[in-house]
């Protein structure tokens, strides 16, 4: 039987691996911030499978951003809704207040 090439999770896998000096010389803080990128890569990993590029690292930082385009999109949409209901409770609490006798 022929041999089988390696699933694209493999081959991050081994990016993974091959990084993992760099992680455990990062400061504390920044480790769990770094294994988040790996996870995000890994997300996308069927998508990045079909692509079947020569070099993995470049779908996995493809689907990296990706995950961090999501989360931008979110912060953004939150912080229009606080924007808008600051401005809500302003004009509240402008408006003159009625006068009923």
């Amino acid at each position: 039987m022929g041999r089988t090439n390696p699933t694209y999770r493999d081959a991050l896998r081994a990016i993974e691996e091959c990084w993992a000096e760099f992680r455990r010389a990062l400061r504390r803080r920044d480790q769990p911030r770094f294994d988040r990128l790996f996870e995000y890569a890994r997300e996308h990993a069927d998508a990045s499978g079909l692509l079947n590029h020569q070099n993995p690292l470049l779908p996995a930082l493809l689907s990296i951003d990706l995950e961090q385009e999501a989360r931008l999109d979110d912060h953004e949409e939150r912080l229009e809704e606080l924007e808008a209901a600051i401005a809500a409770r302003d004009d509240q609490e402008s408006a003159p207040p009625d006068s009923n006798p």
